[in-house]
């Protein structure tokens, strides 16, 4: 990653400064709502409260039935179609049967759908027909009540006969329709309004089931929309809050008020990218989306399942305006101790939104031009400091390509800062660096002219004294002295090629090889001179290609093969093995012998350094160049050499990476 990148991601740090603000936006939305529900949440205890002191017509406690309005009027026919809209509110009663009941402005109808695969129809001759399957329907007015048998002995009309004495205005008998399928059956009827009922009981006895009380019924007082409790909740509702009160069942039994919004200029009316982005990064959770905002006779959400458990809850959810959103509390009513319902207050609202906008907006505007700024500034700064990098790179690189010589002042040597004293530390390294390089680069040439003379004045002399006729004791004296000056005269061919050879090293050039193929040519050459020794060889099964140069390859593997000859015994092994690496290869060249003496590893690639014997007289000199080729070979294809013991030998490793490519311009 470059400086530039690096303080681009610095400057990308200042994002931490709209992230703070969006939280802290987001904690403001958070607590504007609060305190929005707990003014609400107030407001509804207190119109609870209001409710039954001043004994406001409230629904029973307990479970009832719930009337429903219908705009036509039901034919009572045995079918389900003049249903269909109700249906979706139908009441539940026992495990097996759904009740509907329904008014208009004559008549209160009633549908009762029971689940009976297994059926027993009554006799015709049975007149209460207790053993098949029937209804006990029972309903009051008042003081008066009556109770009636269903049965039938086959599908159509069927006439309901009551069971107890003359109850007043109750009729003694109810027509109905009676229908059957293969799930169970259905009945209804109806009963005019004008009876005024205010109770309705139900048993639904099947035959199959066994039971044990054909007679029994379940009564429920009977509740609808109530006009007259609807006007108290608007004289007591808040302004632009609309009021529902619901049954313990959760039916809706009186309603006030509507979910209108405020006019407001069309200038500060949300737009659709500002409603997203208040839903998207504002808004915390709404609820789940339900019909709240449509009029159903029964309300059944989260929050008002929860005040029926006798616990106020409140509720966020998106308004149905654009920007909008409406704030729902339901308050349990308890009347001596009884739970007689649920008042349900609902506030739709943009001031929240719109505030949380705002703040959002001029946070990010504000948060962008200081990023823009902050940016543009360390952007600057970057190039700056990048420039003056790339400066001193440029001259340590011009060093590096000339021995350590440098072309030209080094630059930012006047900088008052840190770079300026690095780059005078780096002036005075070069300098320096420079000039022990130039002392080393001539030291071979002037030690090789400078001994020229004086080996040739004594190789003459030792020739002089030679034709002189010198004792015979004197010659064994002459023999080392001629030997020593070999010595040194060979020392002196050696620096002189030990820089011919670096030279040769750095101009060698590269192609893409296969370095198996290097390796097993010079292998097989090797078999010849390596007499009785075991010579093996160890490839990889695939080809390993390399841009190498294969002349230094084989040069290399020469010096270490007879490296290793010269410490094999005659009747010891030698080992060459190629091993592909992740960076590229090595080629090992392991062999029987002595081992490395531990003061030596360091040294062993040096120039001019040898460990075979240098004390026998009458021998040729060994100058100790092999492996320092070795070395030269490694480092020219960017690797290095290496070498270790082995339990009973030694093993030479050239390490290879391969030759850099050269760039055409």
């Amino acid at each position: 990653m470059t400086l530039r990148q690096k303080l681009l991601l610095v400057a990308l740090c200042t994002l931490a400064l709209p992230v703070a603000g969006w939280l802290y936006v987001r904690q403001m939305e958070t607590l504007l709502r609060e305190g929005q529900a707990q003014a609400l949440v107030a407001s509804a205890r207190a119109m609870a409260r209001s409710l039954v002191v001043v004994d406001a017509p409230l629904p029973p406690a307990g479970p009832a039935w719930y009337l429903q309005h219908t705009p036509v009027p039901i034919t009572i026919d045995g079918y389900g179609d003049d249903w269909a809209p109700l249906s979706p509110w139908a009441q539940t009663f026992g495990s097996n049967a759904k009740v509907m009941l329904a008014e208009d402005e004559h008549w209160v109808y009633f549908s009762v759908e029971v689940r009976a695969p297994r059926r027993r129809r009554a006799d015709a001759g049975d007149r209460l027909a207790l053993s098949a399957d029937h209804l006990i329907v029972s309903i009051a007015s008042g003081e008066d009540a009556q109770r009636y048998l269903l049965a039938s002995a086959a599908p159509g009309p069927t006439t309901a006969i009551a069971l107890d004495a003359d109850a007043g205005v109750l009729p003694d008998r109810i027509n109905a329709q009676w229908q059957e399928d293969g799930s169970g059956f259905r009945v209804e009827f109806r009963l005019p309004r004008g009876l005024r009922l205010d109770h309705f009981g139900l048993g639904v006895h099947v035959a199959a089931d066994g039971d044990t009380e054909p007679l029994s019924a379940e009564t429920r007082p009977l509740i609808d929309f109530s006009p007259s409790l609807s006007q108290e909740l608007g004289r007591l509702a808040p302004d632009g809050v609309r009021v529902r009160m619901l049954s313990p069942d959760a039916w809706l039994v009186a309603q006030s008020g509507k979910l209108d919004l405020p006019d407001l200029p069309a200038s500060e009316r949300p737009g659709w990218f500002a409603s997203l982005v208040y839903r998207s990064l504002l808004a915390t959770r709404f609820d789940a989306q339900s019909p709240w905002a449509e009029d159903v006779p029964r309300v059944d959400l989260p929050e008002v399942r929860e005040a029926l458990r006798g616990k106020p809850a409140t509720a966020w959810r998106a308004g149905e305006a654009r920007g909008s959103v409406v704030l729902a509390v339901a308050m349990p009513v308890q009347m001596r101790g009884r739970l007689h319902g649920v008042v349900l207050l609902e506030q739709p609202s943009r001031a929240v939104p719109l505030l949380a906008n705002r703040a959002l907006f001029g946070l990010l505007l504000t948060s962008f031009a200081v990023l823009l700024v902050a940016g543009g500034v360390l952007l600057l700064f970057a190039t700056r400091l990048t420039i003056r990098l790339r400066r001193l790179r440029n001259a340590a690189e011009r060093a590096q390509a000339n021995d350590g010589r440098l072309d030209g002042p080094f630059p930012l040597t006047e900088a008052g800062d840190e770079l300026g004293d690095l780059a005078r530390s780096f002036a005075r390294l070069f300098e320096a660096v420079g000039g022990y390089t130039d002392y080393l680069r001539t030291l071979a040439s002037k030690l090789s002219h400078e001994l020229n003379t004086p080996l040739a004045i004594v190789k003459s002399s030792l020739d002089n004294l030679d034709h002189a006729g010198l004792p015979a004791e004197a010659e064994p004296y002459l023999a080392r002295a001629r030997d020593g000056v070999a010595r040194l005269g060979a020392l002196v061919r050696a620096m002189s090629e030990a820089s011919r050879m670096e030279r040769a090293i750095a101009a060698a050039e590269a192609e893409d090889v296969n370095l198996a193929d290097i390796v097993r040519g010079c292998a097989e050459g090797y078999r010849a001179l390596a007499g009785g020794r075991r010579l093996e060889v160890e490839l990889p099964p695939s080809a390993v290609f390399m841009h190498v140069s294969p002349e230094l390859i084989a040069q290399a593997l020469d010096k270490l093969f007879d490296n290793a000859l010269s410490f094999t015994p005659p009747d010891g092994w030698m080992r060459i093995a190629l091993r592909p690496t992740p960076e590229g290869a090595d080629i090992e060249l392991a062999n029987q012998g002595p081992p490395l003496p531990a003061a030596m590893q360091g040294r062993l690639f040096d120039s001019l350094v040898s460990l075979r014997d240098k004390a026998t007289p009458g021998d040729a000199p060994h100058l100790g160049l092999g492996l320092y080729v070795v070395r030269l070979v490694a480092e020219r294809h960017q690797g290095s050499a290496s070498a270790r013991n082995l339990a009973d030998g030694v093993a030479f490793t050239l390490h290879l990476r391969g030759l850099p490519r050269q760039r055409l311009a």
